[in-house]
C-alpha cells in the first residue's frame, strides 16, 4: 500500500518531469544572425546547410530544418532547433546571436495641410524615383491610392519582385513579398501580399497614397486624401499577420528590401520591451540598411505617457512619436432633460435625433448567474442580463467595444473611464457611442436616477478645430533610451492620432473585430500612423538630395522641427525629441550632423560591444580599442543628451561635426538657451565656410552642480546664419519619474554588463512584438 501512494504520489511529477524533457527537445524557429555578408560570390545558403547538418539531432535533414538564409544584404538563417542544438551553433565562431524567434505586433487629408505641407511644396515629379519599402501587413493593391495612371516604369534600380498569388503590381506599387516562417495562418489570412488587417494599406496610403478627391469616413473628415509623397513608388513586404509579426520574417523583410533596391524602409511595429541592439529584428535590420545608405524609419510605440517605454532607439534609425493634429472627433450626447454634453467618438450612425430609452449598466444584473451590479456597471457581456438591453441606449462605467449591446439588440452605448477622463484621440465603434469624462458621467446617472423614463440620443459625429495641437498624444513611448541614454529617444514627432487614410475593406472598420463593415478609408490612430508622416518626409529629402546619408537625412529633419510647447509636455524631449516634423523645411537645413558606419561602430565599442562581435557585424576589421564603454557622447548626432548618476555633478563634453549644406561662403553663430541649472561652452561659437560639403567641428561643454532626483531638464543650441536656423535639444536628467522596471544585464555574450548604463530602467526584456496603432 505504502509503494502505490508512493507512486501516486511521484507519478504527476515524473509525467511533468517527462513532459518537459519532450518540450526542451521540441524544434522551435531560431533566427542565427552571423553579421555582414562577406565580400565575394560566396553561397551563404551552403555554409548555413552545413552549420545545420554539424548539430542536428535524431536524423533530421538540414533541408527539414532551414526556414530562410539571409544572404541577399547580411549573413544569417533562421531554422528550427531544439534548445541543445541551438546552444551547439552558439558557440560556432562566426555566430553573433542566436534568437528565439517571437512574434512581434503592429504598433490622410488633413495632416500634410496642418504641417504647411501642401501639394506646391512638392518636386516636379523628382519623388518618381524614390522607392519606400513597407514592412507591415501588405495592402490592398486596388485600392484608388495605389492607382498607377500617369506614372512610367519602375526605376532602372529596382530589383524587387511581385508575389502574384492573388496581388497585381503596377507602376506605383511596384513590388509585394509575404513571409509566414511559422507557416501560422488563421481563417482570415490570405497567403499573399495582400492586406486583410487594414494596417499596412493605412501606413502606405499615408506616405505615398496619390490623390484622392472626397474622400471621408462614412462623411465624416471629408476633404482630399494624398500621401506625403505622391509620386513615390511603393514596395510591400508582408510579414505581419492575425497572429502577429515574427522576428525570422522581419528580417527576411529587411534583407529583401535592401536587397530589391528600395530608398527608405518604414517600420510601423516593435517589440514590447527593449532587447540589446543585435538580439532586436528592427536594430538589425536597420543597421545593415544603414551600412547600404537606407534610412530606417520606425514607430516610438504605444506605451505612453509612462517613462522609458520606447522601444525602437537604435541610432541609426529614426524614432518617431505621434502628436495631434488640429481635427477632433466628437460625438455628443443629448439627454431627455435638455442637457447636452460634449463626448469623444467617431460616430457615423445618425439617430436623427430620435431618443431612446436610457439605462445604466449597473442595472441589467444577471441574478442568474449570481451576478451583481459592482460588475454590470462595466457591461462585461457575461454578468449582464441582455435581455434588458434590447432597445435601450447603455450607460458603461468602462471601455468597452460596444459588442455586448449591439448583439443584444441594442441601440448604443456610453461610456466613461475614470482612469484617464477625456482622451486626446477617439475610436470608432459598431453602433452609436461615444465617451464622456468622469463629472459628465455623474450628470448622467443624477438624470437617470431623478427620472422614471430616462431616455437619451447620441448625435452624429463631427470635427472640431484642436487649437491646442500639436501635443504629443498620451499613449506615444516616452524616452529616455533604456539601453542608451547618451541618445536622445525618440527622435521626432509627427502625425499620428485620428488620421484618415486607405484601408482594406476585408478589414473590421472599428476596434469590434467582427464588425463587418467594408470600407476602402478608415480613421485610425498609433504611432504607427506617425511613423509614414516621417518616412515621406525622408523620400522628399532623399528625392531632392539622392547623394545624402541616412544620417544626413535625418540630421536635416529633427534640425528643422518645429518647436514644440514644453508647458504641455511634462516629459519635454522624452515626448517629442528634436520637435515636430517639418516637411518644407527639411529640404534646405543649411548644415546636417552626418554619421557613418565607422561612426556607429565606434559608438557601439563604447557601449560595450567588443572587437569580435563587431567584424563579424560589420565584415570589416573594425576595432575597439583605448575606448571607455558607457558613454556615447562623440556620436555625430543631431541632438545631445547627458545622464548623470544621482548625486553626481553635471559634466560631459560633446563632439560634433556639420557639414555645409547651404551657401558655399556662410557663417554660423551658435546661441543657447538654457535653463540656470546648466552651464554650457561652445567652442568654436562661429563657425565660416567657403564651400558646399565643407566640415567643421565643434566641442560642447556642459556644466552644473551636483544633482540628486532631478527629472529632465532641457535647453537648445542653435547655429544660425541668418538663413538657417540649425537647432539641437539638450537634455540632462539622472531622475526618471515613474520609471517602471530595472534592466539586467544577462543574455548576451557580447556586451558588458556596463552597456546598461541607466541605473536600471528595464528589469524584463521580454519581447513581443507588436503594431503601433
Amino acid at each position: 500500500m505504502a509503494n502505490i501512494r508512493m507512486f501516486l504520489v511521484l507519478y504527476p511529477l515524473l509525467l511533468a518531469a517527462l513532459v518537459l524533457n519532450c518540450r526542451g527537445d521540441e524544434r522551435k524557429l531560431h533566427v542565427v544572425y552571423m553579421g555582414d555578408r562577406p565580400q565575394g560570390d560566396l553561397s551563404l545558403a551552403s555554409t548555413h546547410h552545413s552549420m545545420l547538418r554539424s548539430v542536428l539531432e535524431s536524423g533530421s535533414s538540414a533541408e527539414e530544418s532551414l526556414v530562410y538564409s539571409y544572404d541577399r544584404s547580411f549573413n544569417g538563417f533562421a531554422a528550427k532547433l531544439t534548445k541543445q542544438e541551438a546552444a551547439s551553433i552558439s558557440e560556432m565562431e562566426g555566430v553573433v546571436s542566436i534568437i528565439p524567434n517571437r512574434m512581434l505586433k503592429l504598433h490622410t487629408t488633413r495632416s500634410w495641410d496642418f504641417m504647411g505641407f501642401s501639394k506646391d511644396k512638392l518636386g516636379a515629379g523628382q519623388e518618381g524615383d524614390v522607392i519606400i519599402g513597407f514592412i507591415d501587413t501588405g495592402v490592398w493593391p486596388e485600392h484608388p491610392s495605389f492607382n498607377d495612371t500617369g506614372f512610367g516604369p519602375p526605376p532602372a534600380k529596382w530589383k524587387g519582385q511581385c508575389q502574384t498569388k492573388n496581388f497585381t503590381c503596377n507602376n506605383k506599387l511596384i513590388g509585394a513579398r509575404y513571409y509566414n516562417s511559422d507557416n501560422d495562418y488563421d481563417d482570415t489570412d490570405i497567403h499573399s501580399p495582400r492586406d486583410t488587417e487594414g494596417h499596412g494599406t493605412h501606413t502606405a496610403s499615408t506616405a505615398a497614397g496619390v490623390e484622392l478627391p472626397g474622400t471621408s469616413f462614412l462623411g465624416l473628415a471629408e476633404g482630399v486624401a494624398r500621401g506625403g509623397v505622391p509620386n513615390a513608388r511603393i514596395a510591400v513586404y508582408k510579414v505581419c499577420w492575425d497572429s502577429g509579426c515574427g522576428l525570422a520574417d522581419i528580417l527576411k523583410a529587411f534583407d529583401d528590401a535592401i536587397g530589391d533596391g528600395v530608398d527608405v524602409i518604414s517600420v510601423s511595429l516593435g517589440s514590447f520591451w527593449p532587447s540589446d541592439y543585435f538580439d532586436d529584428p528592427i536594430a538589425i535590420g536597420s543597421f545593415h540598411a544603414m551600412k547600404n545608405g537606407i534610412l530606417t524609419s520606425n514607430s516610438a510605440g504605444n506605451s505612453g505617457p509612462e517613462p522609458v517605454t520606447v522601444t525602437n532607439f537604435a541610432p541609426w534609425t529614426m524614432t518617431v512619436a505621434a502628436s495631434t493634429i488640429d481635427r477632433k472627433f466628437a460625438a455628443n450626447l443629448a439627454l431627455g432633460n435638455g442637457q447636452i454634453l460634449t463626448g469623444i467618438s467617431i460616430n457615423s450612425f445618425d439617430l436623427n435625433g430620435t431618443s431612446y430609452p436610457l439605462m445604466w449598466g449597473g442595472d441589467a444584473v444577471n441574478y442568474t448567474m449570481g451576478s451583481s451590479s459592482d460588475y454590470t456597471r462595466y457591461c462585461e457581456a457575461d454578468a449582464m442580463n441582455l435581455d434588458m438591453l434590447v432597445g435601450k441606449i447603455v450607460l458603461c462605467e468602462g471601455l468597452q467595444d460596444g459588442s455586448a449591446i449591439l448583439l443584444s439588440n441594442g441601440i448604443g452605448i456610453i461610456m466613461m473611464d475614470p482612469t484617464v477622463g477625456i482622451p486626446d484621440y477617439a475610436f470608432s465603434y459598431p453602433l452609436p457611442a461615444t465617451l464622456i469624462s468622469p463629472d459628465d458621467f455623474r450628470k448622467v446617472m443624477e438624470y437617470i436616477r431623478s427620472t422614471k423614463y430616462p431616455e437619451a440620443t447620441i448625435l452624429l459625429g463631427e470635427t472640431w478645430k484642436d487649437a491646442m495641437a500639436p501635443t504629443v498624444v498620451s499613449f506615444s513611448s516616452r524616452g529616455p533610451s533604456p539601453v542608451s541614454p547618451d541618445i536622445l529617444k525618440p527622435d521626432i514627432a509627427a502625425p499620428g492620432v485620428d488620421i484618415l487614410a486607405g484601408w482594406s475593406p476585408l478589414a473590421p472598420p472599428s476596434i469590434y473585430y467582427k464588425d463587418s463593415r467594408s470600407l476602402y478609408f478608415n480613421v485610425i490612430s498609433g504611432t504607427s500612423m506617425a511613423c509614414p508622416h516621417a518616412s515621406a518626409t525622408a523620400a522628399y529629402v532623399k528625392a531632392a538630395h539622392p547623394d545624402w546619408s541616412p544620417a544626413a537625412i535625418k540630421s536635416a529633419i529633427m534640425t528643422t522641427a518645429y518647436i514644440m510647447d514644453p508647458k504641455r509636455h511634462k516629459d519635454l524631449e522624452f515626448a517629442y525629441g528634436s520637435g515636430h516634423i517639418n516637411p518644407a523645411a527639411a529640404l534646405d537645413p543649411g548644415l546636417v550632423f552626418d554619421a557613418s558606419a565607422t561612426d556607429y561602430i565606434n559608438f557601439l565599442c563604447k557601449q560595450g560591444y567588443n572587437t569580435t562581435t563587431l567584424r563579424l557585424v560589420t565584415g570589416d576589421n573594425s576595432t575597439c580599442a583605448n575606448t571607455t564603454p558607457g558613454r556615447g557622447w562623440d556620436l555625430n548626432y543631431p541632438s545631445f543628451s547627458l545622464y548623470v548618476e544621482d548625486g553626481q555633478q553635471i559634466m560631459g563634453t560633446f563632439t560634433r561635426t556639420v557639414t555645409n549644406v547651404g551657401a558655399a561662403n556662410s557663417t554660423y553663430t551658435a546661441s543657447i538657451d538654457v535653463p540656470p541649472l546648466i552651464s554650457v561652452a561652445i567652442e568654436p561659437s562661429t563657425l565660416t565656410f567657403s564651400a558646399v560639403g565643407e566640415t567643421q567641428s565643434f566641442t560642447v561643454k556642459v556644466t552644473g552642480p551636483p544633482i540628486s532626483q532631478q527629472p529632465i531638464t532641457s535647453g537648445a543650441i542653435t547655429w544660425r546664419d541668418g538663413t538657417h536656423a540649425v537647432r539641437s535639444p539638450l537634455v540632462v536628467y539622472n531622475y526618471i519619474p515613474g520609471a517602471p522596471y530595472t534592466l539586467d544585464s544577462e543574455d548576451s555574450n557580447s556586451m558588458p554588463e556596463k552597456k546598461r548604463v541607466l541605473n536600471g530602467l528595464y528589469k524584463d526584456h521580454r519581447s513581443g512584438i507588436v503594431r503601433h496603432s
